[in-house]
C-alpha cells in the first residue's frame, strides 16, 4: 500500500499512542476530525493497521525471564514443518516464532517467570513437540532495545 505523507504521520502517531482521540490526532495533523477518522478506517480496511494492543510491563506480571530458543527439526518435510508450526502456535510461552535460515530452522522468543519455569517449559512442552531434533537457548541478560514501532 502506498502511503502519502499524512498517512505516514498518522500511522507514526498511532504507533506512539493508539489511545489518542481523533481530535488529538487532527490537531497534530492539521486535519479535520472526520478526515482523520476516514484515514484510520482506510488503513484498517486495507489491513495496514491489523489491531490495537496494550503493551504490558512483563516484570509487573512476573514474566521477566526472556529466552531465545533455536530449534532444529529432525526432518524437513512439508508435513513435519506444518505439524511443528501448528503445535508451537499453541504454546502460550512462545511470543514469537520465525522460520529462519542457517544452522537452525526456527527462532522462538519465549517468556516465562524464571529459570525453573523455563526448564519445565522445555521438558513438558517444547521438547515434546513432534519432530524437534535439537534446541539451543540463549537467556537475555538485559534489554537494550525493544521497539514495536515500524519505521515509515
Amino acid at each position: 500500500m502506498k502511503l502519502d505523507t499524512l498517512d505516514k504521520k498518522l500511522v507514526n502517531l498511532l504507533q506512539e499512542d493508539a489511545k489518542q482521540t481523533n481530535k488529538q490526532l487532527s490537531l497534530q495533523l492539521n486535519l479535520s476530525v472526520t478526515a482523520v477518522y476516514e484515514r484510520i478506517k482506510k488503513l484498517e480496511r486495507s489491513g495496514l493497521i491489523r489491531k490495537y494492543v496494550g503493551l504490558i510491563d512483563k516484570k509487573k506480571v512476573d514474566l521477566g525471564f526472556l529466552v531465545f530458543c533455536h530449534i532444529k527439526l529432525a526432518q524437513h518435510s512439508q508435513e513435519h514443518i506444518t505439524i511443528f508450526e501448528t503445535e508451537v502456535k499453541k504454546l502460550d510461552e512462545v511470543l514469537e516464532c520465525f522460520h529462519v535460515s542457517g544452522e537452525y530452522d526456527y527462532l522462538l522468543k519465549v517468556i516465562v517467570e524464571d529459570m525453573e519455569h523455563f526448564r519445565n517449559f522445555m521438558i513438558t512442552k517444547l521438547t515434546t513437540l513432534k519432530y524437534v531434533g535439537s534446541t539451543q537457548s540463549s537467556f537475555t541478560i538485559s534489554e537494550v532495545k525493544n521497539n514495536t514501532k515500524i519505521p515509515l
